[in-house]
């Protein structure tokens, strides 16, 4: 047998829980949200041009959403896999709900078989991976098949096929962050389309390989250095992978996020912010993938400032918050000018609890001879420090209002995402709104 025919029973076999489901509800609002929220953008602007030349079809819809979920850098993110399931498994799960006129509860399901596969596959793809393949484009195709082929009733065959073709379509290289490109959206969006397509050829009977995991010429030979096959069945009564997916509270590479929480909780130490021309330095240790994606002193431009390790710390430490204008170019510039520096290493222990554990320790010196420390080893919304229904749903309304979006559709649709499980089916209020707001441009 397969792994990928493994990978099917198992996620098949999992039991879906009411919570599981309402959990299910929040991140599909969260990702939505998001979505809306990059809709201004100029990436956001070439992909509805795109999109708008290619037709109507639900996977054009997926890859739309797709790559608006992946803009403000607020899209979920699984740990242990290092992929952010709900902008690769949420956009093509909905699109094919619409399709197959799905239930609330059907949509759900779906959204938890997608990340289930995502994250497994991405758990499997080893560290070495990571430094040269994005894994949520690589892995995402998985997630999208998997959700589309239960919404579209595949048998056990026709969804290994679909997962077959859904991994032959793996790709995504973090090339466009040094060049300071958008191409990491358009990885999202690719994903989604990959997964849905894949999973349409299925039904009609286009075979895909069984092995593209552990196969001689897999995905594993050909792109995963240090693979770990048996991640992919590990722990099968272990909680969904959706119930162990981070959200994020700062529109920031997640990598970012436990030097920020360190930095902000200096902040609180020392009664306030603290003022850039009093700071003598800071000392960061944490994780070497955290080096590896966010090691930029000098960010050149917004995006890659959401990549700074150096950035985002002194950015915090001095305005006491990190918000959406954080990273803009009198952001930039200000903090440039200061001089100030961060010093970063690799804390072996960091590095050991990696990628299970995303931790960081801070330590600031003032002019004045004052020194403040602060250390973590889980980031704000992790699981073990969860955003509650509240924070959600907080988070979506400022989400929805960088988007520009009207208050009143806003609101409708944090209540129509919310309500997916009460009688009669929201998906179209959902898909309505949504078009809505990704169509009206400034």
């Amino acid at each position: 047998m397969s792994l990928t025919q493994e990978l099917v029973r198992l996620i098949r076999a999992k039991p879906v829980s009411a919570d599981d489901l309402e959990a299910a509800s929040l991140f599909v609002l969260d990702t939505l949200a998001c979505a809306l929220a990059g809709r201004h953008t100029p990436q956001a602007l070439a992909l509805k041009q795109f999109v708008s030349h290619r037709g109507e079809a639900p996977a054009m819809q997926a890859f739309l959403f797709g790559g608006l979920a992946h803009i403000v850098e607020m899209d979920d993110l699984h740990r242990s896999s290092v992929t952010h399931p709900g902008t690769v498994v949420v956009p093509p799960a909905l699109a094919k709900a619409l399709e197959t006129q799905a239930s609330g509860r059907d949509f759900l399901t779906a959204v938890l078989q997608g990340y289930e596969a995502c994250c497994r596959i991405g758990d499997s793809v080893g560290p070495a991976h990571y430094r040269v393949w994005h894994n949520t484009a690589t892995c995402g195709p998985f997630g999208a098949a998997m959700a589309s082929a239960y919404l579209m009733d595949l048998d056990e065959q026709q969804a290994v096929w679909a997962l077959g073709n859904a991994g032959t379509q793996s790709a995504g290289l973090w090339q466009f962050l040094p060049d300071a490109a958008m191409s990491k959206h358009l990885h999202t969006a690719r994903a989604c389309e990959a997964g849905m397509t894949a999973a349409e050829l299925a039904l009609h009977g286009f075979t895909g390989p069984a092995h593209i995991l552990e196969g001689e010429q897999g995905l594993y030979a050909g792109a995963c250095p240090d693979p770990r096959p048996e991640a992919v069945t590990a722990t099968p009564t272990a909680p969904w992978a959706l119930g162990l997916t981070s959200m994020k509270p700062y529109p920031c590479c997640r990598h970012t996020h436990p030097a920020i929480d360190c930095a902000l909780d200096i902040v609180a130490q020392a009664g306030g912010p603290l003022a850039l021309a009093d700071l003598a330095g800071a000392a960061l240790t944490t994780y070497p993938a955290a080096l590896d994606v966010c090691d930029r002193p000098l960010p050149e431009t917004a995006y890659q400032a959401k990549f700074s390790l150096q950035h985002t710390v002194l950015q915090a430490l001095t305005q006491g918050q990190i918000g959406f204008d954080s990273f803009d170019e009198a952001a930039r510039a200000g903090l440039q000018a200061g001089q100030a520096t961060v010093e970063l290493a690799v804390g072996p222990d960091f590095a050991t609890a990696y990628p299970g554990a995303w931790g960081a320790h801070l330590d600031v010196q003032t002019r004045d001879g004052q020194r403040w420390r602060a250390e973590t080893d889980q980031a704000l919304g992790d699981p073990a420090k969860p955003l509650d229904r509240a924070a959600v749903v907080a988070k979506a309304r400022r989400l929805l209002a960088l988007g520009a979006v009207d208050q009143a559709q806003g609101e409708a649709l944090i209540s129509a995402c919310l309500d997916l499980l009460m009688p009669g089916s929201r998906l179209p209020r959902i898909h309505k709104l949504l078009m809505e707001g990704a169509e009206h441009d400034h």
